[in-house]
């Protein structure tokens, strides 16, 4: 399971990474500033970061779980 929790994560991540790239000129230099830091690598991010991709995740899984 943890397993499959860290793909999603991973996905989930690159999944952000894309769409805070393509909505980028619609917001503050700051928030921008913020996120640029983020557009790396998902093995590259923090354990912190990494958590909050890995709540999406576990979400997925849920949903996954109740609808096999």
């Amino acid at each position: 399971m943890d397993e499959l929790v860290e793909k999603l994560a991973e996905l989930e991540h690159d999944q952000w990474v894309e769409w805070s790239k393509s909505v980028a000129g619609e917001v503050s230099e700051s928030r921008l500033s913020r996120w640029e830091h983020y557009w790396v690598g998902y093995a590259e991010l923090s354990e912190e970061v990494k958590e909050q991709d890995r709540i999406w995740a576990r979400k997925a899984v849920k949903i996954f779980e109740e609808n096999a």
